[in-house]
């Protein structure tokens, strides 16, 4: 199975109730074709960095998961019927991404951030 990235933009009309649901709607359809869930990252609501539908709002949110490939096209189809995603996009993670995504996870970049502060105060 390939390791895959999801990000979607939600319309910001929805209440943080309807946003979760429509989330856990896409969590399902993945996790009942056989995908694997390895993080995700919900970013809220963001300003876009132009208007889509004449919304300068959106809220984003990002899923890793491992899947085989042919449940892409069938997550893909099901974004573009859902009307209250405004925009999306897959893509498939090299062993690179795979890495730096763990490293990201595990916090490594904080850690040199709070190093160097620590450092600085001394």
């Amino acid at each position: 199975m390939q390791q895959y990235e999801s990000v979607i933009v939600l319309t910001p009309l929805l209440s943080e109730d309807a946003a979760k649901e429509v989330i856990a709607k896409f969590k399902n359809i993945l996790t009942e074709g056989g995908a694997e869930i390895v993080a995700e990252d919900n970013w809220g609501l963001k300003k876009l960095a132009y208007p889509i539908q004449k919304k300068s709002t959106g809220f984003y949110h990002l899923t890793e998961f491992k899947a085989p490939g042919e449940l892409i096209n069938k997550l893909e189809v099901e974004y573009k019927r859902d009307e209250r995603i405004m925009r999306f996009l897959t893509v498939s993670l090299d062993k690179h991404a795979r890495a730096y995504n763990e490293k990201k996870r595990s916090g490594a970049f904080n850690k040199k951030a709070e190093t160097k502060t620590e450092e600085g105060a001394n």
